[in-house]
């Protein structure tokens, strides 16, 4: 797999600046710009550019090979990679076990405008091929069941097909995995996750090799109005020069972890691509540079996964995931179709002894 330069991406502001220019990034907050005489090839209005989250833009992709635009939350990407590949009458494939408001915003209003939304597992995605769609929407691992797809395999019988590809890789970041590399057409990601990795911000981005693709993405969200705001981009560009750091930390924590946690008695099933056994173990190696550091774990009741979350001092009972915080929560509640007591974790970046031994200590007295 194809690794990105990071030492290039840190120093790709800091390589262009004049004698007396400031090294950290500034914060351009202004809706509008000085424009005298013909705007082309200026800044114009803050619906269409801003400095800020244009050299957020840059920093994306250096990182993911591809040009990037962002958008103001990991949904809006979505959005605007569904909206600008789609149109009335054409057919889409989402994963039926992926993140579920991707699933809502499909049935709620692509179906309204006559698109045909058609689902299936990711455990038996390929059965029954992809002649007839237009687009194929996939997640590797799936969000929050952590079963995975051939990504190189399905993109090409897409393109086979004559359809597009869109890969959301938001729980594995462009440092966890590749699909432009692998073939994939679109790659969407929430950056409100690892990437901004701090829980203090919504942002997302859509990456494509495809200039004719990305020329509707970018119509899409300049027209919709659908951008990041200013003040956002700075905060993700700050956290995207440690994402190397954090990443690594997370990754390495949640394999200790799960390693342990398989061993637990009071661990009915545990859910982890770094685990030998795990069913998604093969193609993960295979596929991607890190295991992740999400791992899922059941319980023996949803009382004993309540007292667990709630009681551990080092886990942040919190929806959305990536933060240097570890976090867990019950998806049950939000209505995935997941056993009562299945308990999604997202390893932050707590030194790994202290966090073992306080959820060793909460699943023992849970």
């Amino acid at each position: 797999m194809k690794t990105p330069k990071i030492g290039q991406m840190l120093h790709l502001r800091g390589n262009s600046l004049n004698k007396g220019e400031p090294v950290a990034l500034p914060l351009t907050q202004s809706s509008m710009f000085h424009l005298p005489g013909s705007p082309e090839g200026h800044d114009t209005y803050g619906r269409v550019n801003n400095p800020t989250w244009e050299h957020l833009e840059s920093l994306l992709a250096h990182l993911e090979d591809a040009p990037c635009l962002t958008f103001p939350s990991g949904m809006a990407a979505i959005t605007a990679a569904l909206f600008a590949t789609l149109a009335a009458g054409s057919r889409v494939l989402i994963p039926a076990d992926g993140y579920y408001v991707t699933r809502l915003l499909s049935d709620r209003f692509l179906s309204k405008f006559g698109i045909i939304v058609e689902k299936r597992p990711t455990i038996a995605f390929t059965k029954g091929g992809f002649d007839g769609f237009d687009v194929v929407f996939v997640e590797s691992p799936s969000n929050p069941g952590l079963d995975m797809i051939d990504l190189a395999s399905v993109a090409q019988q897409v393109r086979n097909a004559g359809g597009l590809t869109i890969a959301d890789n938001t729980t594995m970041t462009p440092l966890g995995q590749r699909p432009l590399d692998l073939g994939v057409d679109v790659v969407i990601s929430s950056d409100t996750k690892a990437v901004g990795g701090h829980s203090d911000l919504l942002m997302g981005h859509v990456a494509c090799r495809n200039a004719q693709i990305m020329e509707q993405i970018e119509e899409w969200r300049r027209v919709s109005g659908s951008i990041p705001g200013p003040q956002e981009a700075w905060l993700l560009h700050r956290g995207l020069e440690t994402l190397d750091v954090r990443f690594n930390r997370m990754c390495e924590t949640a394999q200790v972890l799960a390693e342990r946690l398989s061993e637990h008695q009071a661990i009915r099933q545990i859910r982890y691509p770094g685990l030998p056994n795990d069913p998604s173990h093969a193609l993960a190696g295979a596929q991607t540079a890190r295991f992740g550091f999400l791992l899922s774990i059941t319980l023996g009741s949803e009382e004993q996964a309540e007292r667990f979350i709630n009681t551990c001092p080092l886990l942040r009972p919190a929806t959305s995931f990536g933060g240097v915080h570890s976090s867990a929560e019950r998806r049950a509640r939000w209505g995935d179709d997941v056993d009562p007591a299945f308990i999604r974790i997202s390893v932050g970046c707590e030194p790994v002894e202290e966090l073992w031994q306080a959820i060793e200590a909460s699943l023992n007295s849970s």
